[in-house]
């Protein structure tokens, strides 16, 4: 079984429900003899919905990691805060010794990305990132396959995500849909960036020709739009090239009526991969061989969590090989440092098309679904269908890419 491994975990509201949840439903005698939790960190524990749960297992409460860290020591620190915070406190958490599953983005920009993968050397420890697909078996399978060369060379891969947001969304916090908080730090909360990143990222994933490894981007020109009145964007086209010109297609709203996706579709030299319908509804991934046969991947949703128990294992000496590492996720990060810098002016669209009703209220944008849909489905983006509100970024190279400019 390994060693038992102490748990930090730092951030339990929001996503880091799913953690607590998935905590809580394994806390059988197994547990005891896999893990413990020695502490949590939360100035702000109240938006956990299992907080009476974990007060009554005696578990002591910190508002900060220098509090925990003053006074106890973690094998695995679990970060599920903020994206201001993911550098700094995952940099903190293995200065103290601790492993590290930071959630995703890893963090708002590629130098701090860069400041993490110091520290982790620094420290001998390791540094995992929370993309649940970059830990599924059906994901990884697809992967060997892509690895071994049964699909061939890949030619373009494309996902689309149409995700409504709310009024109640953007009002959750201070730092939804911003570029900065108010200390200056960087955020570039966004669709992009946020609800939808797993996606973004698991395109450059896929094509990494090791199974912790992904493919990087070498160019990019973004479209960046917004209804919402927000700071930062809320719809995002990203066309990007990898170095081996493999195209990248990205097309991700907040601010549509109904939702669709996530669908994608890799297009390979013998093959097609798909996942999802018309409607989004089938969750299978499945590849369609020139030479008419198919291969069933299966759903990339076997538990959420699943990427915690690896990193467990890993922290208990056993177990799993971890997926998803610093490196694997910058791929994402540099898209959208990349983005913001190809469009740093955010295009909001046409009055006449922003609609808004219900209660919350939700903000949507007439015509918009049917456009990306469009771009989708013909490979191209909404400047180059000619479509009324578009416009374009400027190409940003990303080869050595290593510090966004703003």
């Amino acid at each position: 079984m390994g060693k038992n491994v102490s748990l930090l975990l730092v951030g339990i509201g929001g996503y880091g429900n799913n953690y607590v949840k998935g905590i809580l439903n394994n806390m059988g005698d197994m547990a005891k003899d896999r893990f413990t939790i020695k502490g949590i960190v939360d100035p702000n524990p109240s938006g956990c919905q299992y907080i009476n749960e974990l007060k009554d297992m005696g578990i002591p409460f910190y508002n900060s990691l220098d509090e925990f860290y003053a006074v106890d020591s973690a094998d695995l620190a679990v970060i599920s805060s903020p994206i201001q915070y993911h550098a700094p406190q995952s940099c903190c958490a293995l200065e103290h010794g601790s492993n590290v599953l930071c959630e995703k983005p890893i963090c708002a920009t590629i130098q701090d990305a860069l400041k993490m993968i110091d520290a982790r050397d620094k420290s001998g420890k390791f540094l995992a990132v929370g993309y649940q697909w970059s830990y599924e078996e059906a994901m990884l399978d697809l992967k060997r396959d892509i690895i071994n060369g049964k699909l061939g060379r890949p030619k373009r891969l494309k996902t689309i995500v149409l995700w409504p947001r709310d009024k109640k969304y953007y009002t959750r916090s201070s730092w939804a849909g911003r570029k900065q908080d108010d200390r200056g730090n960087w955020i570039l909360d966004s669709v992009a960036n946020n609800a939808t990143a797993h996606y973004l990222h698991n395109m450059f994933f896929v094509l990494g020709n090791k199974l912790d490894t992904s493919a990087y981007p070498a160019s990019l020109r973004a479209e960046l739009y917004r209804a919402n009145e927000i700071e930062n964007f809320d719809t995002s086209v990203i066309q990007a090239y990898t170095d081996d010109g493999v195209e990248i297609l990205f097309y991700a709203t907040h601010a549509v009526k109904e939702t669709k996706g996530p669908i994608f579709q890799y297009e390979f030299e013998n093959g097609i991969v798909n996942f999802g319908g018309e409607t989004g509804e089938k969750r299978i991934i499945s590849a369609t061989f020139n030479n008419g046969t198919t291969k069933i991947y299966g759903e990339p949703y076997s538990t959420e969590i699943r990427k915690l128990w690896v990193c467990i294992d890993a922290a208990a000496g056993i177990g799993d090989e971890i997926t998803c590492k610093a490196e694997t996720a910058i791929p994402q990060i540099l898209c959208i440092n990349g983005a913001q810098e190809s469009m740093p002016e955010i295009v909001k669209f046409p009055d006449t098309l922003i609609k808004r009703e219900g209660e919350p209220e939700l903000t949507w944008v007439e015509g918009l679904s049917e456009s990306l849909i469009q771009c989708y489905n013909n490979n191209t983006v909404p400047t180059a269908m000619g479509i009324s509100w578009a416009k374009t970024g400027k190409e940003i190279n990303l080869k050595g890419y290593c510090s966004i400019t703003l």
